[in-house]
């Protein structure tokens, strides 16, 4: 395995403290390597000196002779004054590019809902982001060393980037650097992961699940951290196991020693119990949403409607204890559901009912909550609420709830204002969950967490005993605090019982009844983009309406694939069983059951297309 680039010895110390004490990594050809730590710990300053941008006190970094390397910072460093063309793909002639497969997929996945003559210092924020991600994928690069690429993305546009990025190089070749909290990407686009902690960078080999495997072995064979730390990656581990079974075959090592560490691990939620305390506190209702709809006023022309519908019909009952994850593509209308749940927002047809106990609560994402205490030290902003709290089935104080967030004692001294973002939003959580509401709602609550604080917040909900609403682009988020997923969709909202896998199937079959639309999976030009057409293409029309033998012969073979999905699950199931106690070892035989299941996963995917494409006709 051919080397690209190499770190020997580096020490970097600033005047407070020491970032890294005679770190010694290297990338070699095909190496797909993920970061992860605590924030404030590194990571992005590792990917400063590994591209250059940083030099260190001691030691050097070297690089093969004509390697690439391209870096994509937290903070773009686009010229405002240039259009989104021209920060994209530079003085290159339309026909090159846009006979560049690879730049078609980029801007296609990235860019296809901005307009190509936009100034960039007319866009916002998120915009920048991805013009500034996808000139950097348009070039050609041996290594790329990428810090945070997920921030603005949607779920669709995280399943784009994974894909590119595992397709970008021939297998072998090229080497990739990401930092990044969202867990599912790392799963997806790593082949190897390195923790930054205390002045080191520790190697784990497979991906984010199989760095918790390999953490919670190391952390029991060295007793080096806490057991409350220990105790919640164990809970980590078991959720992985029972959840994602298919995500810990990656690992070449002896797994059978962690798994004994969870065989007695219940499951992460007592699904049953919290429902039941949840009924004893909010009662039969909770929140109804009956026939709504909304319609907002816009400007109109003689051609164009003075109106949009953003809901419409919608009826959902929410149930005591429920956990409903909700998605769908920026501006779908998932914020103005949340505010009709939360009673900001009247309906323009239709009632919304709510419980008389119901008390509902806000995570958003501007940190209001904190505004009036940021000059109050913590110690004094948790003094006033509540002395203990009931999570778990124990009862803890504030303090310990702080403790169970990741801060430490000489932290509850410290001005709210001069916490970091990722412990305002731990703080933000806190407070909100001492006020006791009975149904919390969460509007991207990921932000500014690194992973070990996103599985400490995950836990923290684990015991609440409330109805739990969340918005996310997190897809590992979603799947981990959720039990149930919905989709707001063409102005309807949709229940998934596939979870995040249905919702991007159905966003990939919208985009082909579009015509191709603008989905973030297809890839089209930009808007506006020289040689795009002016239209998308007359929008193909709904799947015709089945009657008399081609709805009984429809409905015969949704039940023959349901049948037939039920088995492969059980056959999945037992590959998965096999491989955990096969001997990793030996690489040719791990390698035919891994062929083996590939085969069982492909032809679940091939069946839930097909049953997808029927239930669209059944429901016409």
């Amino acid at each position: 395995m051919a080397h690209l680039l190499g770190a020997e010895s580096l020490h970097l110390e600033y005047p407070t403290r020491v970032i890294f004490d005679s770190v010694t990594v290297g990338i070699n050809e095909g190496d797909r390597i993920g970061v992860v730590g605590r924030n404030g710990d590194g990571k992005s300053t590792l990917l400063s000196l590994l591209s250059g941008r940083l030099e260190p006190d001691q030691g050097r970094v070297t690089r093969r002779r004509d390697v690439s390397v391209g870096m994509l910072d937290q903070g773009d460093e686009l010229d405002p004054t240039l259009t989104v063309g021209a920060a994209i793909v530079g003085g290159i002639d339309e026909h090159v590019w846009a006979g560049d497969a690879r730049v078609r997929d980029v801007l296609g996945g990235l860019v296809a809902d901005i307009r190509w003559d936009a100034t960039v210092a007319d866009l916002s924020g998120g915009q920048r982001r991805r013009v500034a991600l996808a000139a950097l994928l348009v070039q050609d690069h041996d290594i790329l060393f990428l810090d945070e690429p997920t921030n603005h993305l949607d779920i669709e546009g995280v399943a784009w980037l994974a894909a590119h990025l595992k397709k970008r190089w021939p297998a072998g070749s090229g080497g990739l650097v990401v930092v990044t909290h969202d867990r599912w990407f790392l799963d997806e686009v790593s082949t190897a992961t390195w923790e930054v902690h205390d002045r080191i960078i520790e190697p784990f080999e497979g991906g984010y699940a199989a760095y918790i495997l390999q953490r919670v072995e190391r952390d029991r064979m060295n007793a080096v951290i806490e057991s409350k730390r220990q105790n919640l990656m164990r809970k980590e581990l078991a959720w992985l196991r029972r959840g994602a079974p298919a995500r810990t075959s990656k690992p070449k090592f002896r797994m059978d020693a962690a798994y004994e560490l969870i065989e007695n691990e219940p499951p992460p939620r007592d699904t049953v119990e919290l429902k039941q305390m949840a009924s004893s506190r909010l009662g039969k209702d909770v929140v109804d949403l009956l026939d709504v709809s909304v319609v907002f006023p816009v400007r109109g022309d003689a051609e164009a409607p003075d109106h949009k519908t953003v809901l419409r019909d919608i009826e959902w009952r929410i149930a005591p204890g429920e956990r409903t994850g909700v998605l769908g593509v920026n501006g779908a209308g998932k914020s103005t559901l949340l505010n009709l749940i939360a009673g900001s927002l009247e309906p323009t047809s239709g009632r919304v009912k709510r419980g008389k106990t119901v008390k509902i609560a806000t995570l958003t994402q501007q940190l209001g909550e904190l505004d009036d205490v940021m000059d109050d030290r913590v110690s004094a902003v948790i003094a006033g609420k509540r002395t203990t709290y009931l999570a778990g089935g124990k009862e803890m104080t504030p303090g310990q709830l702080l403790e169970r967030l990741g801060f430490t004692t000489a932290q509850l001294s410290t001005p709210v204002k001069d916490l970091s973002g990722g412990q305002k939003r731990r703080l933000q959580l806190l407070l909100i969950l001492l006020d006791e509401p009975n149904v919390l709602i969460m509007d991207e609550p990921t932000n500014d967490l690194d992973t070990d604080m996103l599985a400490a917040m995950e836990d923290l909900l684990d015991s609440w005993p409330g109805t739990l609403i969340v918005v996310s682009h997190d897809r590992y988020l979603i799947e981990r605090v959720t039990d149930q997923q919905y989709a707001v969709m063409d102005a309807s909202l949709r229940h998934l019982p596939g979870g995040v896998d249905q919702y991007l199937q159905l966003r990939r079959a919208q985009g082909s009844l579009n015509g191709g639309g603008a989905t973030a999976l297809e890839g089209n030009a930009p808007s506006g983009a020289p040689g795009a057409s002016g239209a998308s293409g007359a929008a193909g029309s709904s799947s015709p309406s089945l009657s008399g033998a081609d709805l009984r012969n429809a409905q015969k073979e949704v039940a023959s694939i349901d049948r037939r999905l039920g088995k492969l699950a059980d056959q999945v199931a037992a590959k998965h069983e096999k491989l955990a106690e096969f001997d990793q070892s030996d690489y040719v035989g791990v390698a035919a059951i891994t062929d083996e299941l590939r085969g069982l996963e492909d032809e679940i995917a091939t069946l839930e297309t097909r049953w997808l494409e029927l239930s669209e006709q059944l429901e016409d």
